[in-house]
């Protein structure tokens, strides 16, 4: 009972803000995309489909278009939308489920050159983490409506997307996750994406419970595209990047077509500038002393305080490829494919390491780099059909792979210097390449993550006694998933490893794999003229977690040509990834130690780990759909997710007994240069169940002043609040989750995120502004190098690292401002000045206590205002 209150206090709240938002629509409110169709008959059907579903009847390209750079709110009601239904045309805005259209317009005017900064930018229940850790700042990854980026699905052209092989191994909201990495696409190859803000599970399997997020690629056979972009941090003067795209269409023959996108990206880092506190003396005695202490003489380096640059963004070199491609092969039987290819390199600093560390080395001190080696590639080959006994029918098959070699840079092994380095076999200390020196340069570990889908789907319309119209759809699917982990270098992992970044040794190494097999069954049914009603139920099993059985209802009802209701209730699930299962990491920073432990491990059982189980879920949402004037638009959804068995980062220990276990993993730590109370270790598990509640608003209404220009004004508002309903406990007894990581999964999205922005068009000119509040995120700090030391934490122990005492901390809301400013010169050409967040707005700065080193001044788990302040960039377009 109590949970319907709230949801019918939500809905109220909606309709009584609702007039005070007539003026304004979401930046994401769908804009005209070309819509790539052939007719047949009476049916239409969108070259582009989703998984499960079958497709066009012809591979015929998308009839040409006037060359246009600029989209507005509303006209994207021409295309139909196959995210979320397995009927056909179907728009955005008749859908059961609410399902949003973001252009490549869209997109590209904010500014933003990752499509994953670009989605946050411009659509409010989407968010990104201030600053990824080690390797997950590498690889950016989306959370969606208060969930983790595991619980976000992502479908390329209706295809399911391969994940990341690289893990996110360190404590915060994404701790555990291998989200698909939407920038190993080419900008260029997208047309539009649709997001579905549903539960799906039971269309589309595993990892649908926070939403779907569908990217449909270009398939033009005809024209071609370019597009420029540079920019820089205009306050700090670093993070330059650019990015060069084109992409264009030819004819296959007189009944295909081939379409080729391509892509190049740069940035360098862009760091924030922080004052490192390991000076001589204790704060705040000689706070402003500018030397180090090397070893040997106090003062004796004069090392520029802001020397450590830990809290930056990466340097980062991408280059992408996709093909796309369609033909008829006989009538009503049609041949198609996607084939996309990424090579990225990029480095990230870590820890600034004084001049003690190796002096020998590094008399000045020394910031090792982590580095990444990236191979991304996926392959789609399939044939599609129209008359099956009836059926529409989708023969296809998509193998993906990500392959990821970590390095280590300008580091050191201390270890191999050290004197009690041995080599002799056996010893303790034994080193393989030998004693009194070290490589600067070392391969820490590789990963590699593949996933090999083969789908047939089959659909028919028809009516049931010749008076219901119903669309009914079944098929089956096979995944065979594997994952790699090889050991790196000797030098890396031996005698606690390498500065910066601690290589997997071979206990770590290993290859697993797993087979699921699932098969659906879909029926749309329409039991009266404005009545929608769908039923799904999806069956998988996985050769090692076991089997699910899943289920969803949607429903809307028209009441008018401008009112409609619509509501689902799903269940889902989300079944761990080899990478959680199987996956262990070592990080050494300049007086700590933090280990995972892989669930199934000796180690881990030893603190209280058990196999883990897949999460499952319960969604629930309702919404209203209203048109009070023609052409201004509202939609209002309520939703609520309870998700139970959620995966999350737990067990974690402090001290001695994290030395115990990350030993038992066979790694040995540099205990001479370390803290204890530093030192951690910790698994994955089942730890929590958690409630999702949220309310997301979307507006537009365009405004046409003939002589005077076309003026779009858009809202989109999110508010969320997760809550955790129950706190596991390991086999010991003690809970899993400290406040630490409650928070991470609770607090640390924001309370709300509002975006209004306003489209303004005359003549040749074109105005973006956008506006952009972030709501509240609070977070758990731990207590670091500058607390008192003779503190102690009421439940025992040091309050410095401690593991049960922590501070609260508060992002408070943040506005950002964003413009940009397009010229176009003829049919062909357009010019873009823009400047994100205008007023470099930053993230609230943290406690000196809670500051480790001094070097990291903001929340970098917070997912909220970006660390990178004011970012100004100028853009070209041009289409032939």
């Amino acid at each position: 009972m109590k949970s319907r209150h709230r949801i019918s206090l939500l809905v109220t709240t909606a309709f009584s803000v609702m007039p005070c938002l007539s003026a304004f629509a979401a930046t994401t409110t769908p804009h005209p995309v070309r819509h790539h169709s052939t007719r047949t008959g009476s049916s239409t059907h969108a070259t582009a489909h989703p998984a499960n579903t079958p497709v066009a009847k012809t591979a015929t390209a998308a009839p040409r278009k006037k060359k246009t750079d600029v989209n507005f709110a509303g006209e994207a009601e021409t295309i139909n939308v196959t995210t979320g239904t397995h009927a056909t045309n179907r728009k955005a805005r008749e859908s059961t489920s609410p399902v949003t259209v973001v252009s490549a317009a869209t997109l590209r005017r904010s500014g933003m050159l990752n499509l994953s900064d670009a989605l946050t930018r411009t659509y409010a229940s989407i968010n990104v983490v201030a600053m990824g850790a080690d390797s997950a700042a590498l690889t950016s990854s989306i959370q969606m409506r208060g969930l983790g980026p595991n619980e976000v699905l992502v479908l390329v052209d209706g295809k399911r997307r391969h994940n990341t092989a690289n893990i996110t191994a360190d404590a915060g909201p994404q701790f555990g996750s291998t989200g698909a990495d939407l920038n190993t696409i080419p900008a260029n190859a997208i047309d539009h994406i649709e997001v579905l803000e549903d539960g799906a599970a039971a269309m589309y399997g595993s990892d649908a419970i926070a939403g779907v997020v569908n990217i449909i690629t270009k398939k033009q056979a005809h024209g071609m595209q370019t597009s420029v972009q540079t920019g820089a941090n205009a306050y700090n003067g670093d993070g330059w990047q650019y990015k060069v795209g084109a992409d264009g269409g030819v004819k296959w023959g007189s009944d295909g077509y081939l379409h080729l996108s391509g892509e190049v990206y740069h940035t360098d880092h862009m760091v924030v500038g922080a004052r490192d506190h390991r000076l001589i003396g204790s704060w705040p005695t000689n706070a402003t002393t500018t030397g180090y202490y090397n070893g040997i003489v106090p003062n004796a380096m004069n090392v520029p305080t802001n020397s450590n640059k830990i809290m930056s963004t990466p340097e980062e070199t991408r280059e992408s490829l996709a093909i796309d491609f369609g033909k008829t092969i006989t009538e009503g039987v049609n041949f198609y494919g996607l084939i996309t290819y990424m090579h990225r390199h990029g480095e990230a600093y870590e820890n600034y390491r004084t001049p003690v560390i190796a002096p020998s080395m590094y008399p000045a001190g020394f910031s090792p780099l982590e580095t990444s080696e990236e191979n991304d590639y996926a392959a789609t080959l399939g044939l599609k059909g129209d008359n099956f006994l009836g059926f529409d029918w989708d023969l296809s098959t998509t193998y993906g792979a990500d392959g990821n070699k970590i390095g280590n840079k300008n580091t050191v092994n201390t270890g191999m210097l050290a004197s009690t380095c041995s080599t002799v076999p056996g010893s303790a200390y034994y080193s393989t390449d030998g004693c009194g020196w070290s490589p600067n340069t070392t391969r820490a570990e590789t990963y590699r993550m593949a996933q090999w889908t083969n789908n047939l789907d089959f659909r028919r319309h028809f009516n049931i006694a010749n008076v219901v119209p119903m669309t009914l759809a079944f098929g089956g699917e096979h995944r065979l998933e594997t994952y790699e982990i090889k050991a790196g270098t000797p030098p890396s992992y031996e005698l606690g490893g390498t500065q910066g970044y601690a290589g997997l040794g071979p206990n770590s190494a290993g290859n697993w794999s797993r087979d699921i097999w699932a098969a659906y069954v879909d029926g749309d049914f329409h039991p009266l003229p404005h009545w929608d009603l769908d039923f799904a139920g999806r069956f998988e099993h996985y050769t090692d977690v076991g089997n699910t059985e899943n289920g969803k209802v949607s429903t809307r009802y028209d009441v008018s040509k401008r009112i409609a209701i619509r509501g689902t209730i799903s269940t889902g699930f989300r079944a761990p990834t080899l990478a959680e299962q199987h996956y262990s990491a070592m990080n050494v920073d300049p007086t700590g130690a933090s280990g995972l432990l892989p669930v199934n491990s000796t180690a881990a059982r030893i603190l209280g780990a058990s196999a883990l189980k897949p999460e499952r879920s319960v969604s629930a949402s309702g919404g209203i759909v209203l048109e009070p004037v023609k052409n201004f638009h509202v939609e209002t959804d309520v939703y609520q997710i309870n998700l139970r068995d959620r995966i999350v980062g737990g067990g974690t220990v402090n001290g001695q007994p994290a030395v115990d276990a990350i030993e038992a993993m066979g790694y040995s730590l540099p205990l001479n240069s370390i803290t204890l109370d530093n030192v951690s270790a910790y698994y994955m598990t089942n730890g929590a169940s958690t409630r999702t509640q949220g309310l997301d608003i979307k507006a537009d209404y365009m405004f046409r002043f003939h002589n005077a220009g076309n003026l779009n004004l858009s809202m989109a508002l999110d508010l969320n609040r997760t809550r955790l309903h129950h706190n596991g406990t390991d086999t010991n007894g003690n809970p899993l989750l400290n406040a630490q990581n409650i928070g991470y999964i609770t607090t640390a999205y924001p309370r709300s995120k509002i975006i209004l922005n306003a489209f303004y068009t005359i003549g040749k000119w074109d105005l973006n502004v956008r506006q952009t509040r972030y709501g509240e995120t609070t977070d758990m700090l731990t207590y670091s190098d500058w607390t008192d030391k003779t503190l102690t934490c009421p439940s025992g122990g040091k309050l410095a690292y401690s593991n049960s005492c922590f501070a609260q901390f508060k992002n408070t809301p943040r506005w950002l401002t964003d413009i940009e400013v397009g010229y176009r010169f003829n049919s062909h050409w357009h010019l873009a000045i823009g400047a994100n967040n205008v007023f470099n707005v930053r993230p609230r700065r943290v406690p000196q206590i809670n500051n480790s080193r001094g070097a990291q001044i903001y929340d970098q788990f917070s997912l909220q205002v970006p660390i990178t302040g004011g970012y100004y960039y100028g853009r070209i377009n041009a289409s032939f």
